[in-house]
């Protein structure tokens, strides 16, 4: 199934999950996945919240920003995988001078 986000309307959520500045998202989900390619510009971020029935896995593309995963600190740049296993916490900050562009899918656990 191809799924091209070219075609899926952008989505700009203000403060999303509590973070500052703008979260710009694309985003495709059915009943098993969200699956989304988000952008977050300079001085934006997503803020720190728990997966409970589901994890999350972000790829980078381009840009360098961090995650603060529990209780430690990862640097992310281009080409860098995150991933918040259900049951963490976590936040995503572009701490960069430019867009912090990634890929980000997030599987809903079936029980």
């Amino acid at each position: 199934m191809l799924i091209d986000f070219n075609k899926i309307e952008k989505t700009v959520l203000p403060a999303f999950k509590g973070g500052e500045g703008e979260y710009h998202a694309r985003m495709f989900t059915d009943d098993n996945n969200k699956i989304m390619y988000g952008c977050l510009p300079a001085g934006s971020s997503i803020g720190m919240h728990t997966h409970t029935g589901n994890s999350e896995i972000i790829y980078i593309l381009s840009g360098n920003g961090k995650v603060m995963y529990d209780d430690t600190e990862e640097g992310l740049t281009e080409g860098s995988c995150h991933y918040c296993p259900e049951g963490h916490t976590h936040s995503l900050i572009n701490n960069g001078d430019s867009d912090l562009k990634f890929f980000a899918v997030v599987p809903e656990h079936k029980k």
